[in-house]
């Protein structure tokens, strides 16, 4: 119940995070670090338990320690990184127990949010297909998500999906 009401949860996600104490302690820390409790309840429910339970795993040997995971969620909360890379860094955390900033620095993995260095990604992309704009014109509105993906694609994955998407539509 003080889960459901102090944190905003849903009664599943609280039902779920209180399932051993160890796993409610591991919430709350995630939660009060990273500020924002409903992004830790989804990435501690979805990404960290299924990889526990994929390996065998429960919440007092996770390799992923709460300081760390909350660390991971103020980068992307903040944009420095996008959902994308946030499950890469993850990933590394999770196999070599890594701290999330050490991650991004050292494999290059900041999040494009700068206009001006995607400008000229977009331009590329948009003067690289010209019947899609031509569509795109005329209506055909889905051809956004083409555009968005190309230029995506274009940074590894690396560009501010908001960003690219208001360059897109100008």
């Amino acid at each position: 119940e003080r889960f459901v009401q102090e944190y905003e949860l849903s009664e599943y996600d609280a039902g779920f995070l209180t399932g051993s104490r160890e796993l409610a302690s591991y919430f709350e820390s995630v939660a009060k670090l990273s500020q924002d409790a409903k992004l830790s309840a989804n990435w501690i429910m979805n990404e960290l338990m299924g990889r526990l339970n994929a390996t065998g795993r429960d919440i007092l040997h996770t390799p992923v320690k709460s300081e760390s995971l909350a660390k991971l969620l103020s980068f992307l909360v903040s944009d420095q990184i996008n959902g994308k890379i946030a499950k890469t860094v993850f990933d590394e955390m999770f196999e070599k127990g890594t701290d999330p900033g050490k991650i991004i620095e050292a494999r290059g993995l900041v999040q494009i949010s700068d206009p001006s260095a995607l400008e000229p990604v977009v331009q590329k992309v948009i003067e690289a297909h010209p019947d899609q704009v031509a569509s795109f014109r005329e209506g055909n509105t889905k051809l956004l998500g083409f555009f968005v993906g190309q230029v995506m694609k274009e940074t590894k994955g690396q560009g501010n999906p908001k960003t690219v998407n208001q360059l897109v539509k100008q």
